[in-house]
């Protein structure tokens, strides 16, 4: 179930859609174009039960080699303090 507003700013959920991120071994995953709702003041991404299924599904395939990822220019840096 999919609340009306945002857990972290109470903001209103809008149909839309977002992006999943994750680092599998040295490298970034992003899955894009996925349909979820999405937070109109702060941006936070709620997917339904079936997606995130989905999503978990994409996922071991890339753990397991069965999914082959094109490669994405990103920066990378590290805070010292």
């Amino acid at each position: 179930m999919i609340p009306k507003r945002c857990s972290y700013c109470k903001g209103i959920l809008e149909e839309g859609k977002s992006e999943f991120i994750a680092r599998v071994g040295g490298e970034v995953i992003i899955i894009k174009e996925i349909p979820a709702y999405v937070c109109n003041q702060c941006g936070e991404a709620y997917f339904t039960p079936d997606i995130s299924r989905k999503i978990d599904k994409i996922m071991e395939d890339i753990h397991k080699g069965r999914i082959c990822c094109r490669p994405v220019a990103a920066g990378e840096i590290e805070l010292s303090v």
